[in-house]
C-alpha cells in the first residue's frame, strides 16, 4: 500500500496545471517570455520535493525542500505578472493562484517543523 504524501501529490498535480497553463499561454495568447518563466519554476516545485523526499541527509531534504519553497514564491510573482498583464483573466489566475499559495504554505509548514 502506497502512502499517502499530500505536498507530493499536490505539487505534481501543480505542475501538469503549469504545462497546461503554458500550452494555453503559448497557443492562443502567443505570449513566450514570462510563460517559459512560468513552467520552469512551476514545474520544479514538484522536481525538488521528489528529490528531498530522495535526499541522503537531513541537510540534503531541508535544502531541497528550502528550494522548492523559493520555486512556489517564484511562480506566484509570474502569475501575479500574468494577470496584471493581461494575458490572465481574473477567473483564470484565482484558481491557480490560490494553489501556488497552498503549496507555499504547506512547504513552509513542513520546513519549519523539521527545523524545530
Amino acid at each position: 500500500m502506497k502512502n499517502e504524501n499530500v505536498i507530493q501529490e499536490k505539487s505534481y498535480a501543480f505542475a501538469l496545471r503549469i504545462v497546461r497553463l503554458y500550452q494555453h499561454l503559448a497557443s492562443k495568447k502567443k505570449e513566450f517570455v514570462l510563460s517559459k518563466q512560468l513552467l520552469r519554476c512551476g514545474t520544479s516545485i514538484g522536481a525538488n520535493v521528489e528529490e528531498a523526499i530522495g535526499g541522503q541527509s537531513r541537510s540534503d531534504f531541508l535544502a531541497k525542500l528550502s528550494i522548492a519553497y523559493k520555486e512556489a514564491r517564484e511562480t506566484s510573482y509570474w502569475l501575479r505578472l500574468l494577470k496584471d498583464a493581461d494575458y490572465l483573466t481574473a477567473s483564470q489566475f484565482e484558481s491557480i493562484y490560490a494553489d501556488a499559495e497552498e503549496l507555499c504554505r504547506i512547504v513552509a509548514s513542513i520546513l519549519k517543523k523539521i527545523k524545530n
